[in-house]
């Protein structure tokens, strides 16, 4: 090659070189680069960077309603749309303004996803109710109130993980089971009520407006000569009359005092006839003890749970009227008499205990055809009383809606 050939073509090499440098340089988004190196991070842009965010769900609450109207759902019912619709349309069809769902049953499992590292560790969850926050969410928009039910001391999950906790047979030592087979964790257990409060917490967090506790006693049937309470035993021993009903009392002075802070109502199932005995059951069961602690008391006046020729009854489940007006009027006798006796010694007071009281009633078919005219019945007994809140248990969800009043007509209630 002549020498000027070669002259001339280093020449435009070096030309291009220094146009693509000056292209490199200049314009560098023509020239993508990665860089490697652990102080330089490669920016990457997702849907995310360019989409508005979705808002998160805002849980709420309502206030409780002066005459609550209640029926009672499952937690696999309120988990399963196609079904719990139907309740959901008896509500705005009726005068019911008020629903109690599961939170844990007697299986001891929790019906929805939970946050708490405490509960997590238990291992109780069972997610029946996926969309318990929009559910409740929805619920509220209908202005309806909802109350969350937790079986408190009969919980077979919490004695399988936590066996130290559970009511033991004094003759092996082993857990003690009931007639059904259910075990118990004892009462007295502080870890117990740790978790309860656990329990509620989260609840309330997810929009249940009150926690409803339940199975809030020492177990009463079973092999009753051979039970042990690994920790309440020393409180009943040493006072065998009242001993029981003491451990429950500091149960619910606990609760009230662990939970008062977040904003839920607070309220007991406890048995029909403490309204009208005056010992404890065998079971620790006293109006007088709950009521001062809780924000509702709910006595389960089922007239079927009633005994033969009970205040002259041969069949109470036959006379509904007659069974509930006579535990509301004895219930009102022990709340007034709480009353004055706690006015004497606490400057201020001025509580009306009775109106504390919200019955369950019964809409079952136990020792008598419940139809209309005995639901209602019941309803009515209540309302005589001097109350303006019940609610209905039906353990398979069937209410009889033509014991119930039509939305336009529930001004004649109240």
């Amino acid at each position: 090659m002549p020498k000027q050939i070669k002259q001339k073509s280093a020449i435009m090499g070096l030309a291009v070189g220094i146009v693509f440098l000056a292209l490199y340089f200049l314009i560098p988004s023509y020239f993508p680069t990665e860089y490697v190196g652990k102080d330089i991070a490669t920016p990457t842009v997702t849907l995310a960077d360019v989409l508005p965010a979705e808002p998160q769900f805002r849980v709420t609450h309502i206030k409780t309603p002066d005459s609550v109207r209640a029926i009672y759902m499952t937690s696999w019912v309120a988990g399963t749309p196609s079904i719990r619709k139907r309740l959901v349309k008896l509500i705005e069809d009726t005068e019911i303004n008020s629903i109690i769902i599961d939170i844990k049953d007697d299986t001891g499992k929790i019906s929805f996803k939970v946050t708490d590292p405490f509960l997590k560790e238990i291992g109780a969850q069972e997610i029946r109710i996926r969309d318990v926050k929009e559910f409740i969410g929805d619920l509220h928009d209908s202005g309806v109130y909802v109350i969350g039910r937790i079986s408190a001391f009969q919980d077979p999950h919490l004695t399988k993980v936590r066996p130290g906790y559970a009511v033991l047979r004094e003759s092996n030592g082993e857990v003690w089971t009931d007639h059904k087979g259910i075990s118990w964790v004892d009462p007295g257990n502080r870890e117990v009520w740790r978790y309860l409060v656990a329990i509620g917490k989260e609840s309330y967090n997810v929009g249940f407006d009150e926690l409803n506790y339940d199975y809030v006693r020492f177990p009463s049937d079973g092999d009753m000569h051979d039970i042990k309470y690994p920790i309440s035993d020393a409180t009943i021993n040493a006072d065998p009359d009242l001993g029981k009903a003491k451990v429950l009392r500091d149960f619910f002075a606990y609760i009230r005092r662990h939970l008062d802070s977040t904003g839920a109502v607070i309220s007991a199932d406890l048995f029909g006839m403490t309204t009208s005995n005056n010992d404890d059951l065998n079971i620790g069961q006293i109006l007088e003890y709950v009521l001062p602690h809780v924000d509702f008391v709910a006595p389960m006046v089922y007239p079927s749970h009633y005994p033969t020729n009970f205040i002259g009854l041969a069949n109470p489940a036959e006379e509904p009227y007659k069974v509930i007006k006579f535990s509301m009027d004895e219930a009102k006798k022990k709340a007034d008499a709480l009353d004055l006796k706690l006015a004497s010694s606490t400057p201020g007071y001025s509580v009306h205990s009775f109106g504390k009281i919200r019955p369950w009633l019964q809409d079952f078919d136990l020792g008598a055809n419940y139809d209309a005219e005995k639901v209602r019945a019941q309803i009515q007994a209540v309302y005589d009383s001097g109350l303006d809140s019940w609610m209905l248990w039906n353990a398979s969800n069937r209410y009889t809606e033509d014991a119930l009043l039509d939305n336009s007509d529930i001004e004649t209630v109240e």
